[in-house]
């Protein structure tokens, strides 16, 4: 029996009910309107903040940001180890670097500059394969067991059935990640071979140019790793169609949040009260926040389901006898 859903539907208005009862008195069908994601924006907003109120949210939260720090310095570092020690690629590393700090609200110099020490060392790059297997699995965990909650459906995968897919997503998501970064990297390249290498000329393409771009493919890689998620993740058939407005809402708060949070660190004053470890704290309470947007966003693309199931027409059952039929459809 499917679990009880935090998921509201609007009733139908008057003039809608009245729509489908039709001018007879009889209502043979139901007809109603296609509802979209921003009918499902305007409708579960207020469920939606109650969802992300309740403890197991909070729980699911703290457990991805977690695995989720856990998992993401040494995925940075096997990326800057492939483009720069197996593809040799200099444009290509340059993008992995300008997309990592782009993911990062604050402290992205010192962080990422850290992890590009560390990729030089082979050892390390051995064990950040090993730990990004163990942390990315511990991302996705928690992950299908809310989504899995969301959607109402019952039973979780088995735990190396749940390993399995998080292997998968996780390379679905760090081949997303490359290919955004190709795309940064040959973006650069067209840039540098149509204005040269005059400073002026390189300072005005860099603010007019580079940022646009950058964002672009940042964006483009957060809302598709979002998609594959929602998609993937439940342990069930979930419609694409779906998902994917929430994926892209889901990106762009996310955008919008990062530049807010980052405006509000230097209010919250992290060095003072956790001293050198205010870099850890900051980067933990933007983890936990990204995965309340990824619940919400759970939350919003199952609505939209939903909704989209009530938009369909109930077919009408009636007993048509042969004498109405014309003579190529009557039975013999």
């Amino acid at each position: 029996m499917p679990e009880e859903s935090s998921i509201a539907l609007e009733p139908a208005t008057p003039a809608e009910a009245k729509a489908e009862t039709g001018s007879s008195g009889k209502a043979p069908a139901r007809v109603r309107h296609r509802f979209g994601m921003f009918k499902a924006l305007k409708t579960q907003v207020i469920p939606t903040l109650k969802y992300l109120a309740t403890t197991e949210v909070h729980t699911f939260a703290f457990s991805v940001a977690a695995n989720a720090i856990l998992s993401f310095f040494p995925a940075i570092v096997l990326f800057l180890t492939i483009t720069g020690k197996i593809l040799h690629n200099a444009a290509l590393y340059a993008a992995v670097v300008k997309l990592a700090k782009d993911f990062l609200p604050s402290n992205q110099d010192f962080i990422v500059g850290s992890m590009q020490r560390l990729a030089s060392h082979n050892r390390v790059q051995i064990f950040s394969l090993i730990m990004l297997v163990i942390s990315s699995t511990g991302v996705f965990e928690p992950l299908e067991v809310a989504l899995n909650k969301v959607w109402g459906i019952c039973r979780n995968r088995s735990y190396l059935g749940n390993q399995l897919v998080a292997l998968g997503l996780a390379f679905g998501c760090g081949t997303l990640f490359l290919i955004s970064a190709a795309a940064k990297a040959k973006s650069d390249e067209a840039l540098s071979l149509l204005v040269g290498n005059h400073p002026f000329i390189l300072k005005l393409t860099t603010f007019a140019f580079d940022w646009p771009l950058l964002k672009l493919t940042g964006f483009a890689a957060v809302i598709s790793m979002f998609f594959l998620i929602y998609w993937v993740l439940p342990n069930g058939k979930v419609s694409a169609r779906s998902v994917l407005p929430a994926a892209i809402v889901i990106g762009v708060l996310f955008e919008v949040s990062k530049l807010a949070y980052t405006a509000l660190l230097p209010l919250l004053n992290f060095q003072d009260v956790y001293g050198p470890f205010y870099v850890s704290v900051s980067l933990i309470f933007w983890a936990f926040w990204v995965g309340m947007l990824l619940l919400a966003g759970a939350h919003l693309s199952a609505a939209e389901h939903l909704l989209q199931d009530e938009a369909k027409p109930e077919p009408v059952s009636e007993t048509i006898e042969s004498t109405s039929r014309p003579d190529f459809l009557a039975h013999p």
